[in-house]
């Protein structure tokens, strides 16, 4: 079909797309001279009769839905021709790839390119929302990434416009099993939360490589989407909550389309969107594993309700503990504690004797010499000489202390002074006299 006019102005060049439903061709407009994307629908040839009228109810319809959404971020749909007994329809081309065709190349995206592509899908929805028009087929095979980084939403195939009648069967579900919202699957009706639920999808898919919720067969992924969390994104950063939050299961609790915009926002400008904090469960992490098989070998994923919390460590039974070693600071404490005991009961005892009454008789009226400075060795007493003045008390001259002993034997004990004696020492009465704390020579 390569170089066909189509309604004898698009010229048909090469394929750049396909699926189920049709396939686009990049074609050229003779009249306009610009290059155009044009989609044709394949699938009205191999149906019956019935479902092929049911086919192009539904390829007009998403011309209609897309023409009246009028926003940057959607593909712009220029005209829908009959060729062939089949509807085509004639669109913005853009040159780049979807938004799964980066993934399956690259891997994944990072949280901050993620979170811009679906700020601009967002407001692609909010804009289709306001015009009445719900997509119903949020996927990344549906979001184009321009080369000049431009996002925009397409395939407006299976969009619900309000008021129009429904093109669906009874009991037909329509749509990506992979990117159905909960309520979908359950047979409920759609609302534009049911947009947001896919848009989570999406995301969670360009950041971790994989959607959140495929099994290995349509069915287990329908139950997984109604039935089971998704696994904890590893690689969404900041995005993560944004993720959560959009990925509730009840369409009430999902954040509107304005809060969902405002954390998108904050995360594609490399910031944590706080409000999203409030869709994080609090509750006890748990696991669950599915195991995938792969050619030889086994895949284990672990998932866990998500928490803010990290996870505390539990010890190693029978491990060693590191003993503290106290003793020696124990044992400084110990001695430091007893030397401040013991002189604060030095100096009260001191005090104690100092305030006792004395019986000693009446001092000489002769003063004492002023003492001149001596050197002291440590430990011994100062050396007293003939006429040295010294500040020791003065040799008691009581008779009583030398009795039993002659005078040629008699030496005299001295004790230090703690004070400077300014008269000379007592004469002691008896030799039960108690010694005063100024110190005085003991005859021996």
């Amino acid at each position: 079909m390569q170089g066909l006019l189509i309604a004898g102005r698009y010229r048909l060049a090469d394929t750049i797309g396909s699926g189920g439903m049709g396939r686009v061709w990049r074609a050229h407009d003779e009249v306009l001279h610009r290059a155009v994307a044009i989609k044709e629908l394949t699938a009205a040839l191999y149906v019956s009769e019935s479902d092929q009228e049911r086919l192009l109810h539904r390829t007009r319809a998403e011309a209609r839905a897309a023409a009246r959404i009028n926003h940057s971020a959607v593909v712009t749909v220029h005209d829908v021709l009959d060729h062939d007994a089949r509807p085509w329809i004639v669109m913005e081309l853009v040159e780049g790839r979807s938004l799964a065709d980066a993934v399956k190349a690259d891997g994944r995206i990072e949280p901050a390119e993620a979170a811009r592509i679906g700020l601009w899908v967002l407001r692609a929805l909010r804009a289709a929302h306001d015009a009445g028009v719900l997509h119903r087929d949020v996927k990344p095979g549906n979001v184009l990434l321009s080369h000049d980084r431009r996002v925009l939403l397409t395939d407006f195939g299976i969009a619900q416009i309000e008021g129009d009648t429904t093109i669906t069967r009874t009991g037909e579900v329509v749509g990506s099993v992979d990117y159905l919202a909960p309520e979908r699957v359950r047979g409920h009706d759609p609302g534009p939360a049911s947009d947001l639920w896919a848009l989570g999808a999406t995301l969670y898919t360009a950041v971790e490589g994989r959607s959140p919720f495929r099994r290995t067969s349509p069915l287990g992924t329908m139950q997984a989407v109604v039935e089971e969390e998704p696994a904890q994104p590893v690689n969404a950063g900041a995005l993560g909550p944004v993720l959560t939050a959009l990925l509730r299961k009840e369409p009430a609790e999902r954040p509107s389309a304005a809060e969902a915009e405002q954390m998108l926002a904050e995360v594609a400008e490399g910031r944590r969107a706080s409000a999203a904090q409030v869709y994080v469960p609090t509750g006890p992490v748990r696991y669950a594993s599915e195991t995938g098989t792969a050619g030889t070998g086994t895949r284990n994923v672990q998932t866990a309700a998500a928490t803010p919390y990290p996870p505390m460590a539990t010890p190693v039974p029978g491990a060693p503990v590191p003993r503290k070693r106290h003793r020696l600071r124990t044992f400084a404490l110990v001695v430091a504690l007893a030397a401040i005991v013991g002189g604060g009961g030095a100096v009260a005892l001191q005090q104690w004797n100092s305030g006792r009454p004395s019986s000693s008789a009446s001092e000489s009226p002769t003063p004492t010499p002023t003492p001149s400075p001596t050197k002291v060795l440590r430990g011994r007493f100062p050396p007293v000489g003939r006429g040295t003045t010294t500040p020791w008390a003065s040799a008691c001259t009581c008779p009583k202390a030398g009795t039993g002993r002659s005078p040629s034997r008699r030496r005299t004990v001295w004790r230090r002074s703690t004070t400077r004696p300014t008269t000379a020492g007592p004469s002691c009465a008896s030799p039960s006299t108690p010694l005063r704390t100024t110190p005085t020579p003991i005859a021996t």
